[in-house]
């Protein structure tokens, strides 16, 4: 069925009823933190759900609190570290963000910039021998990554498809070119647990998200990664008093051997944020080697003459697929520039 589009009105009536639930959960906020100032000290916590204006924060301890947040504070998303007040019922008031390693943003459906977890250090984008890989998907995952600071690894999950040892020299060719440019490639099966254990071991203290094409095995590999899953989002939901809708907002699990993976519903709609032409030519690491050496300051890498890109294309030191996404992507981040781009 198609998506009905909403008014203007509609849009302003549904603003100005977030407004009025902002402000009446902000003079809470002021309420609460005044009757509890003089009796408990700030302390410092993890967001580990996030699900609307609702946050779910575990203390030093371990022990988790429904929080709200202080109005001055900006979004508060899933990782973030946080100072927060305990209240005499037990829940908290976040009074304070505490800097960020990094942000993993997106586009929301106005196509403003929002982010979406923060503190990632891993980005584990699946691809799978069925459905075919994306090319141009993994490049824009790729690109974001580089883009925010975190590191970005492939994972290539449901190996057992492939029988023949042939089959896998095959589909492992396909991606010889990322591995040749650095970024690390783990083959793996969730069927097979001994398959998982360079993996496992690389997420040891990180904090991850998976992303990839629908049909990838996402959420056979999560449960493979998180064997007590299901006691966790017990856990999680008693605390929050969201019952089982905690599996549909922002969550974060803690990996038995140490480390975090955050499961995001938010990144199945990624959409690269608002990067610039030299932010997406900087993104692909194996054309640094090769900025500023074009003839013309401007080059698009298309058909100019003296193109350095192109050149090395030609050298077999950049693989072509890589400059094909670099053009899609680069139209797609110039379209969103534009006034009412999507």
């Amino acid at each position: 069925m198609t998506r009905r589009r909403l008014s203007q009105r509609q849009i302003e009536r549904i603003k100005a009823i977030q407004e009025r639930r902002r402000a009446h959960l902000a003079a809470r906020c002021e309420q609460a933190l005044a009757e509890c100032e003089a009796e408990t000290l700030p302390e410092e916590g993890v967001v580990l759900v996030q699900h609307g204006l609702n946050l779910l924060v575990e203390d030093a301890q371990g022990r988790l609190a429904r929080c709200l947040a202080r109005q001055n504070l900006g979004e508060i998303v899933c990782g973030d570290r946080v100072i927060w007040q305990r209240l005499p019922d037990g829940q908290g008031v976040v009074i304070a963000l505490l800097p960020r390693t990094t942000v993993f943003n997106r586009l929301d459906a106005e196509g403003r910039e929002r982010p979406l977890v923060a503190n990632l250090s891993r980005l584990l984008i699946l691809i799978a021998p069925e459905p075919e890989p994306s090319v141009l998907l993994i490049d824009q995952y790729l690109l974001a990554a580089e883009c925010s600071g975190i590191v970005p690894i492939l994972v290539a999950n449901k190996m057992d498809l492939l029988a023949e040892p042939s089959e896998h020299a095959e589909f492992q060719g396909q991606f010889a070119h990322y591995a040749a440019i650095g970024y690390r490639i783990f083959w793996v099966s969730a069927r097979h647990p001994a398959s998982l254990a360079p993996l496992i071991q690389e997420l040891i203290d990180q904090t991850s998200v998976l992303v990839g094409q629908s049909g990838v095995g996402k959420s056979s590999l999560v449960k493979a990664l998180l064997p007590d899953r299901e006691i966790q989002i017990g856990r999680l939901s008693e605390a929050t008093g969201l019952g089982r809708h905690t599996t549909s907002a922002a969550t974060c699990y803690r990996l038995p051997q140490g480390g975090w993976i955050i499961d995001s519903p938010g990144v199945r709609r990624f959409r690269l944020g608002h990067i610039d032409r030299q932010a997406v030519e900087w993104g692909f690491r194996e054309f640094r080697d090769h900025a500023g050496l074009c003839r013309f300051n401007n080059c698009r890498h298309l058909e100019e003459p003296g193109c350095a890109i192109r050149q090395a294309v030609a050298a077999g030191r950049i693989s072509p697929l890589r400059l094909a996404s670099f053009h899609r992507l680069l139209e797609d981040c110039e379209r969103q520039a534009l006034p009412g781009g999507t």
